[in-house]
């Protein structure tokens, strides 16, 4: 008769758990459009800056009811572009290098990964995210703003490269590089629609 008791008991604090929404992975997830959506790029060096783009392969943001709550990213590093650039111009040239060890080693690592940890709204479509962001097999905290309207949300990051050992043309790993220094922080704009 007790274990009968125990075993109700334990059966209604399971389903009651279950209705009030106690599941943590409850929530909304919505598939984010990898052919619509944008990741531009721009990276600076003594000398000027380059830009270009490069595709999401695929992505979600998690909401609870309109309130963005989580997010996970996977990017396809082989379709990095160089768009400052035109064709017997350099952008052969440049878009090889960024491929090479030198930077993003996209033979051995064909894609990079983004997934949120923190997200805190700092406003009705505003919000401040803590993530980890995973480039050549290295992973590491990034901060960055997110904006949300409807179907669409943006955000910008500024990435550190040498935390992801990307050295090259890095002041300061070197002194000598003078007039053809890069900088070691580059920026990412990203567009997404859901």
């Amino acid at each position: 008769m007790k274990k009968n008791i125990l075993s109700a008991v334990f059966a209604i604090v399971i389903a009651t758990a279950a209705t009030a929404g106690v599941n943590p992975i409850d929530g909304e997830k919505k598939e984010v459009n990898a052919e619509t959506s944008t990741v531009t790029w721009k990276g600076y060096k003594f000398a000027g800056s380059h830009y270009g783009k490069i595709n999401l392969k695929s992505g979600t943001l998690l909401f609870d009811g309109d309130k963005l709550t989580g997010g996970e990213f996977l990017i396809d590093m082989a379709t990095i572009s160089v768009e400052d650039l035109k064709a017997g111009e350099g952008k052969e040239k440049l878009e090889g290098h960024l491929n090479s060890d030198d930077f993003f080693g996209v033979e051995a690592h064909q894609t990079s990964k983004l997934v949120f940890s923190t997200v805190k709204a700092t406003g009705k479509n505003s919000y401040e995210v803590t993530g980890d962001l995973t480039i050549k097999g290295k992973t590491a905290p990034v901060s960055f703003d997110v904006s949300v309207y409807g179907s669409k949300a943006t955000a910008n990051l500024k990435v550190d490269r040498t935390v992801y050992d990307i050295h090259y043309g890095s002041t300061n790993f070197t002194d000598t590089l003078k007039d053809k220094a890069i900088y070691d922080e580059f920026d990412l704009v990203v567009d997404l629609q859901f």
